[in-house]
């Protein structure tokens, strides 16, 4: 098995650096340095925990991991990452105020709306304006393979509204947290054509990605990247 990497071409023309990752290079912070071409010391990750918590990094040196499960900077020269094995991997960045985000998004918080607060945290924090933002969703675990019960269900459904991330199949639900974090994204103003999701589904391609649901063990993670550029 090869590395896999993607880019997501929404990103084409930014001045940012943005993608994400298989099994190989996986989260490994030292080969995604040198993919990022960026000193791994100059590499943020939190402390992911399902929360709704957002991290602002500031222009102070790089705080030490805390605990959270979105990071936004507005400070260029850095890289801010995540790690996923199904939950959604959101990379956003502002292309007029120049700034960037990444975003763990399970279930817990996808039901929590940790994207919109990360937006509404943008907004509030570096004046940012949904009109300008360019989001991109990873791999993850997609309604083909995601079955859940009604109280998954309900707790999404109650902070994204109705829509179509839900299917019902032979009696169970079936959920698909891209199109509903999309669907946030959009409530919070995100045009449309902004917003780009991967095609592929960690469980179905369990070979090229990290699955918990797949592995039933934590065996690893990959990981969504994004660097604000210097120039």
């Amino acid at each position: 098995m090869g590395e896999v990497l993607i880019f997501p071409e929404i990103f084409e023309g930014d001045p940012v650096k943005a993608f994400f990752t298989g099994k190989e290079p996986g989260a490994d912070l030292a080969r995604v340095a040198d993919i990022g071409r960026i000193k791994k010391e100059l590499i943020y990750t939190p402390i992911q925990r399902h929360t709704s918590e957002v991290i602002i990094i500031g222009s102070e040196p790089l705080p030490p991991p805390l605990i959270g499960d979105a990071v936004i900077t507005g400070r260029k020269g850095i890289m801010l990452g995540i790690q996923v094995a199904d939950c959604v991997p959101v990379l956003l960045f502002d292309r007029v105020k120049r700034v960037i985000s990444a975003v763990h998004a399970g279930w817990r918080g996808t039901a929590s709306g940790i994207l919109i607060k990360t937006i509404m945290t943008m907004k509030e924090r570096f004046s940012c304006n949904p009109l300008d933002l360019v989001i991109a969703m990873g791999p993850s675990i997609r309604w083909c393979c995601y079955k859940v019960g009604s109280e998954v269900i309900e707790a999404v459904t109650r902070i994204t509204g109705e829509g179509e991330y839900i299917l019902q199949r032979d009696g169970q639900y079936c959920l698909d947290l891209p199109s509903a974090n999309r669907q946030q994204a959009l409530k919070m103003g995100v045009p449309g054509e902004n917003i780009w999701i991967s095609e592929f589904c960690t469980f179905c391609e369990h070979e090229r990605f990290y699955s918990y649901r797949f592995s039933k063990a934590e065996r690893g993670r990959q990981g969504g990247f994004i660097h604000n550029m210097l120039s």
